[in-house]
């Protein structure tokens, strides 16, 4: 097969039905055989290998906004970027980046390391409603709740708005989804009007009576000097009700898959369950929720012994650098005592994953209750499928009988 066969554009897309459905033969392919590739369709720098991926997304002098980069790359011509819009911390550079993140996170991980006694309260109170059922959907019926409740926790979202929030959820992720269709072009457009028109409410309800939530906390850092502005605490509190729920919910939904399907490796979770830290960073390694992060250079530079150019577009394929065999040992094993390897699950550098910590703790007790609630859980017949959103992983429906 010449390099013009390798797997292009949207062969490596979750829009792709066989991709969609494994992706990692094909990413294998790649790093075996280009793992620094221009790809002719993406118009876009394709990184596959571990050092690569971990090298670039740690580089603080790279761009983060795609709109600073080649406009003819895919993604940009199916987003029509706008390096002027409003963005999220995601895709924001510095000096704005510096600013708005660091009282973000400052509020963000102070709630974040005050949360786990209402994560654990919130699992039990979702696996009770589990109890006495002949099968029950994982995606549904846990990983589906579980996050939305404790993300509502944490920016003060009362319980009667939860359905609303999980539906606009479903809408603004499709920002994400550069090649969406009209439907969701108009999903999205719904889900962003109403959730600029919650937090524009809320936050000016909190000024006057101030809560125990991170709209609270964000609005006090406001009036302490922080320098944000209302619409740069929406966009970034909507940011993370997305990354609260959706990512989260695939967390546990791969994460389920994974041990049943690996019943030795449930066995050594069940013989010692303070594996569960360990076995949570495995899941995340083995198939983690998100495929891919981007950057821009900024300069000419070389990467993997290939030129890349000014506002080339970097696409880091994550879950690629994650089964890389020069540094895990039987990458497509899942094993949760191996030795460990930092992964690139959560990114890297000045734009790692602000989510994080609350996402591991909710994964570590949403898979261990499970199991150990249902010790006899298993696999209902059926034929997986997964969600075709670029860039994401996670099963539509995953059922389990008790």
């Amino acid at each position: 097969m010449s390099e013009n066969e390798l797997p292009t554009g949207i062969q490596i897309m979750e829009i792709d039905p066989e991709f969609r459905a494994d992706p990692y033969p094909r990413l294998a392919e790649l790093q075996g055989r280009c793992p620094v590739r221009h790809d002719p369709v993406l118009e876009s720098v394709v990184l596959t290998g571990y050092e690569d991926v971990r090298a670039t997304v740690n580089d603080r002098t790279l761009w983060r906004n795609p709109a600073r980069g080649n406009p003819r790359a895919l993604f940009n011509r199916m987003t029509d970027a706008n390096a002027d819009a409003p963005q999220s911390i995601l895709f924001m550079d510095d000096p704005d980046h510096a600013r708005v993140r660091g009282p973000l996170t400052q509020a963000f991980y102070r709630r974040a390391a005050k949360m786990k006694p209402q994560v654990e309260a919130v699992v039990d109170e979702v696996l009770d409603g589990l109890a006495g059922r002949e099968s029950f959907d994982v995606i549904a019926d846990y990983g589906v709740p579980v996050p939305i409740l404790v993300i509502a926790a944490v920016l003060g979202i009362p319980k009667e708005r939860l359905r609303d929030f999980r539906e606009w959820s479903e809408g603004i992720i499709q920002s994400l989804n550069a090649l969406r269709t009209p439907e969701q072009e108009a999903e999205l457009v719904a889900a962003a009007t109403a959730l600029d028109a919650f937090f524009a409410e809320a936050m000016a309800e909190r000024r006057k009576a101030p809560r125990d939530d991170l709209i609270t906390d964000m609005v006090q850092l406001q009036a302490e000097g922080a320098a944000l502005t209302d619409l740069e605490v929406s966009v970034n509190l909507q940011s993370l009700l997305v990354g609260g729920n959706l990512t989260t919910t695939d967390l546990i939904g791969n994460g389920v898959i994974a041990f049943l399907r690996n019943p030795a490796e449930l066995a050594k979770l069940r013989a010692d369950p303070k594996l569960i830290a360990a076995a949570v960073e495995e899941i995340l390694r083995y198939d983690p929720p998100i495929s891919m992060t981007g950057r821009v250079a900024s300069r000419d530079l070389e990467i993997g012994g290939e030129a890349v150019g000014e506002k080339d577009i970097l696409l880091n394929q994550l879950r690629a650098a994650n089964r890389d065999p020069s540094v895990y040992e039987n990458p497509d094993r899942f094993d949760i005592t191996r030795k460990h390897v930092p992964h690139m699950a959560f990114g890297g550098g000045a734009h790692i994953c602000i989510g994080a910590p609350l996402a591991r703790m909710e994964g570590q007790a949403a898979l261990l209750k499970l199991f150990t609630r249902f010790p006899d859980l298993k696999l209902a017949e059926q034929d997986l499928a997964y969600r075709p959103l670029p860039g994401f992983r996670g099963v539509e429906h995953l059922l389990v009988e008790p």
